[in-house]
């Protein structure tokens, strides 16, 4: 593992940076309030909601009721985050958050009452919602916050505060109540997550660990052997280890003053590696703004409480200058992190960012590149991405674009859908990267909309780009809530087959070949004519190909066997086999699909492998369709750089016109095959 007196002294110092950016700005660190930034001031206390994107809208909407979708987007900037997260909580509060209600009649408090022991202090927020026509000024702990007419503020306090409004102190005795003490030791025999709690669900962690929420709001925590105080009274215990294992849950009422041993175990669904198959998440953070310091020792203890083979920490800005964890990169660049070992492997790399464009994950850097981002703070949107990934793949990285796609599409929608929201971190450069075979993969299980970027995925192996489908979570070790970037790195994987010991290069070289599938949980087997995910089979007009999928997995509703032509054959879990006339190239992959379940960290369960393509005498799939969806993208990425790009000059954005014209020449290329 990673202890502190062993840390690299430029990585020591740069923690300590963050420590006091953390300290004079909160959880945005000062980063530069593009939106995504100041909706980090709402994130913690909107867990488990999902009207956030409505409520914004309809508050724009009120103002501005003439205005287009997009005018409305631009307005963003408008909103007071905290009257946000006062629409959005409707009149609820929860395990972080407290409510004073002003009104026309009076005050009043309300709050879940949570266990406090032996009268220790509790640290929360009071969320103060004005119902009142008139400005309200509220004292807490001296401090005058004004609130506007009909205004909220979010204002940090304990139980201990003195709160003053309308003249008088108020009473916050209903935010605890007391406790005594006992005391929980956990053992399962080996690194798990770990969830502690009781009424109202609160959690309860060992001294010293963040206060971690997950997608589901369940509280955890990372280890074996640990030892923390709960009060004595009914309690949950409940302990996982990432999806190659289920979960173990016990009810428990420890004695007041005493140590109660718990042992608990989960037990394993399967066991990839012994298949020679490893699942890595490329695309997580060690810090990257956050209501809390990521440091190696965090991330170490999480990788093995998971059970994640590979974990990439990416090094990358958010909406300044600064790149997060660039001295942790400096110092480790191209060795393995000081805690891996024969099956958990950990690297820092990089995350390239342009927020028109597209972000680009790079794994198993050799050294830190010359430039880590283009387009914030009003810089150009230059060099075109493809100049980075040059660069990149110079350095050994294996490369693939991140949490792609936003918005809901289907199989027949056009790419107007996804091309229209401007700076929305969108991968819009990857139809041309992909034809130019500038990227090895697209992150189709991402934070984001798997589902879209599924569909955007076939499209563009569709029309002939050989790329893989891999996984990148964009969990955030210093976020203890954030919806699921909160989440444990490697709640979504690509499990690759890797040809001997686990190493960066074989695990990469594993990727580039295609040997994938990437999954929220579900374990997914494609078979075509007897071969797996990457291979090409070079059939004769009219010949079969018996094509199987298998998955494993509580969470599995439906599979999937699909074609460049779309669903072949479905059917319920565990195993789907059909058969395949050789007609048109195309291509075969598996995706299994399941509804909300406690071991899928977001959304739905989802699993969708890379392809296994059926080359016809000799020809590889184009499908018309597919390639005429991508010229019609390289279309619209045209006209949004001219209407969007910010270019110094006219040879900037002339740049950008040339990639994508070689693209475009790629594309017509294989309509004439």
């Amino acid at each position: 593992m990673c202890d502190d007196p062993a840390m690299p002294p430029a990585v020591a110092r740069a923690l300590e940076e963050y420590r006091a950016l953390l300290a004079e700005h909160g959880v945005t660190w000062g980063e530069d309030p593009i939106p995504y930034v100041r909706s980090m001031t709402a994130d913690a206390y909107l867990m488990g909601t999902t009207t956030f994107r409505d409520v914004c809208q309809g508050m724009l909407r009120a103002r501005y009721p003439q205005a287009s979708s997009g005018e409305l987007a631009g307005r963003f900037a408008e909103l007071d985050m905290d009257e946000v997260v006062r629409n959005v909580l409707a009149g609820r509060v929860s395990d972080n958050l407290a409510a004073l209600r002003l009104t026309g009649e009076g005050l009043a408090v309300e709050a879940h009452p949570l266990a406090v022991l032996d009268g220790g202090p509790l640290r929360t927020t009071l969320l103060v919602d004005s119902a009142r026509d008139e400005p309200v000024t509220v004292l807490v702990d001296g401090r005058a916050h004004e609130i506007g007419p009909r205004g909220a503020r979010l204002i940090k306090i304990t139980s201990g505060s003195e709160v003053i409004a309308d003249g008088g102190r108020v009473d916050l005795t209903p935010l605890t109540r007391p406790a005594a003490a006992a005391r929980l030791r956990l053992r399962a025999g080996f690194p798990c997550r770990w969830s502690v709690y009781g009424e109202q669900g609160q959690g309860w962690y060992p001294e010293g660990a963040p206060a971690r929420r997950d997608y589901h709001v369940l509280p955890y925590f990372h280890g074996d052997d640990v030892v923390l105080d709960v009060p004595a009274e009914p309690l949950t215990v409940r302990v996982s280890r990432g999806m190659e294992y289920g979960s173990a849950e016990l009810a428990v009422t420890p004695a007041a003053g005493e140590e109660t041993l718990v042992e608990l175990a989960p037990e394993r669904i399967y066991d990839a590696a012994a298949l020679g198959w490893y699942g890595g998440d490329m695309h997580a953070h060690l810090n990257w703004a956050g209501d809390m310091v990521g440091t190696p020792a965090l991330a170490a203890a999480m990788q093995h409480g998971e059970d994640l083979h590979v974990l990439n920490l990416v090094a990358g800005n958010v909406s300044s200058e600064r790149v997060y964890d660039s001295e942790a990169l400096a110092h480790w660049a191209g060795r393995d992190l000081p805690w891996s070992d024969g099956t958990h492997l950990a690297r820092i790399g990089v995350e390239y960012r342009n927020d028109l464009l597209g972000h680009l994950y790079a794994f198993g850097v050799s050294a830190p590149p010359s430039r880590f981002h283009t387009g914030f703070l009003g810089t150009a949107d230059w060099p075109p991405n493809s100049v980075a990934c040059e660069e990149l793949r110079g350095l050994g990285a294996l490369l693939g674009y991140s949490h792609p796609f936003h918005n809901p599409i289907s199989d027949t929608d056009g790419p107007g859908h996804l091309l229209w929201q401007g700076r929305n971190c969108s991968s819009r450069e990857i139809v041309a990267d992909a034809a130019l075979g500038l990227v090895d993969s697209l992150d189709v299980l991402n934070h984001t909309s798997i589902a879209a970027t599924a569909a955007v995925y076939r499209h563009l192996i569709g029309a002939g780009n050989r790329i893989a489908v891999t996984a990148g979570t964009d969990a955030m070790v210093s976020f203890a809530r954030r919806g699921n970037q909160s989440n444990p790195p490697g709640w979504a994987r690509v499990y690759a087959r890797v040809e001997g010991p686990l190493t960066a290069g074989s695990f990469a070289e594993a990727v580039r070949r295609g040997r994938t599938f990437g999954t929220t949980g579900p374990w997914l087997e494609l078979s075509a004519g007897g071969h797996g995910p990457g291979a090409t089979l070079d059939l004769s007009p009219g010949e079969r190909v018996t094509v199987t999928a298998r998955s494993a997995g509580p969470e599995v509703e439906r599979l999937e066997i699909r074609t460049a032509d779309g669903v072949l054959a479905e059917g319920p879990p565990a195993e789907l086999t059909c058969e395949l006339v050789a007609g048109d190239p195309t291509y075969v992959v598996a995706v299994a699909v399941g509804g909300p379940h406690e071991r899928a960290l977001t959304g739905g369960a989802y699993a969708h492998t890379s392809p296994v393509y059926l080359d016809v005498a000799g020809r590889h799939v184009a499908r018309e369709q597919d390639v005429r969806w991508c010229l019609e993208w390289l279309d619209g990425m045209e006209t949004l750089l001219r209407r969007q790009g910010t270019f110094e000059t006219a040879a900037q954005l002339g740049d950008h016109l040339e990639l994508i014209e070689r693209a475009r020449e790629v594309y017509r290329a294989r309509l004439g095959s």
